[in-house]
């Protein structure tokens, strides 16, 4: 609780920093919006989980909210996220017209400047289209565009970019990523029909410019893994670099196909909701780039029956992984400082002095009970209606 001098002190079992972390009974000290001290208490109460706020680098909406409405939509989605223990997300666009794209991302370098209060930090947007095949669409509107240089160079320029998603066998697509890559963006594969070696030379091309790569949804908008044809997936899980986001709802992956990616990359797999602005609301009609969508027992669907992003929030997301087999630091780490790192944030994700004071507060049940950005706690708590998805 905080005292006179704005110092708030937490207790309860804290995961411990590092790859190796686990829950251990300590005391947090906050002020000033950063984690001042980290230290055990063997008397603090063990029916509270201290961990870092989680960091969603792919989420499109939520609470009625979307990336698309413009800085509006943004700030609804940032606070209902942030009811569910998100501190830190990318609002991610959608393949529309390119002026669309645009004022979107405007939209979100204006949130950028001026913050969310209740809300979590938006720190740069995810371009999601319209750099994608037009022959993997999956729920994006046809309005996909070849990554041309006066294109990229506009998108850059907004200042909101952080991660983009781009088809590798688009023409203009190497000299994209590197552009993109000498931005500080991370360069997302995914909504592609590209071969495992189209994929693994552009990878190894952004490697070598020392840049953040990622699967987008793995498994999702990519095909499938052969033995004489590993396709996206298996050329991203078996780079030793890029981190591979993965949607656990429960309904757009298998989870087998979760044990094979964990099983491939047990230290660059990153949580993500992808959600859309149907998230928190519950079942019925919703939108998603102009399409219509029915969302029904936690699954949106356009009218053919293409799955249109989720309704998933990151409390779920941990919720699933625990209830899968995954410890819960390793499920942490993939909902925190992971993400932070894919995207080059180094000043969060993690329980040590100096960061952020970024954190989640759970229960034994990993229910979420308070949530700090920067220190500041965020009332209210997760909105009834948001399906749990605890069930492996």
């Amino acid at each position: 609780m905080p005292d006179g001098a704005g110092v708030t002190v937490l207790r309860g079992l804290l995961l411990t920093p590092g790859p190796q972390g686990t829950l251990a009974p300590g005391r947090l000290t906050l002020q000033g919006g950063l984690i001042r001290a980290v230290e055990p208490d063997p008397l603090a109460p063990r029916d509270r989980v201290i961990l870092p706020g989680f960091v969603d680098t792919h989420v499109h909406g939520g609470g009625g909210g979307d990336t698309m409405d413009g800085p509006d939509g943004v700030r609804t989605l940032a606070r209902l996220h942030a009811r569910h223990g998100t501190t830190t997300l990318l609002p991610t666009t959608i393949t529309s017209p390119w002026e669309a794209v645009l004022d979107a991302l405007r939209g979100v370098a204006e949130v950028m400047r001026a913050g969310v209060p209740g809300g979590a930090d938006v720190a740069g947007a995810h371009l999601e289209g319209p750099f994608i095949s037009p022959h993997r669409l999956g729920a994006q509107p046809p309005c996909a565009l070849d990554p041309a240089e006066p294109l990229v160079a506009q998108v850059i320029a907004t200042g909101a970019l952080r991660a983009v998603t781009l088809a590798p066998e688009l023409p203009g697509a190497r000299e994209a990523a590197l552009a993109f890559a000498r931005a500080g963006v991370r360069v997302g594969i995914g909504h592609t029909r590209a071969d495992a070696d189209t994929v693994t030379g552009l990878l190894a091309l952004l490697s070598a410019a020392g840049a953040q790569t990622c699967a987008t949804h793995l498994f999702n908008a990519m095909g499938g893994v052969e033995g004489r044809s590993p396709g996206v997936p298996g050329a991203l899980m078996a780079d030793p670099h890029a981190t591979l986001e993965v949607i656990l709802d429960g309904i757009h992956l298998h989870d087998t196909a979760v044990r094979l990616a964990r099983a491939a990359a047990p230290e660059r797999l990153i949580l993500i909701t992808d959600a859309m602005r149907a998230a928190g609301l519950g079942d019925g009609p919703s939108e998603l780039g102009g399409q219509p969508v029915t969302v029904r027992g936690g699954r949106a669907t356009l009218p053919d029956g293409t799955l249109a992003g989720s309704v998933l929030t990151m409390d779920a997301a941990l919720r699933r992984a625990v209830a899968a087999g995954i410890p819960l630091p390793e499920a942490s780490r993939m909902a925190s400082l992971t993400p932070a790192r894919s995207v080059g944030l180094h000043d969060r994700g993690e329980l040590r002095p100096g960061l952020r004071a970024d954190l989640v507060t759970l229960d034994p049940d990993l229910t979420v009970q308070a949530v700090h950005v920067a220190g500041s706690p965020i009332t209210g708590r997760p909105i009834a209606g948001t399906p749990t998805l605890e069930n492996p």
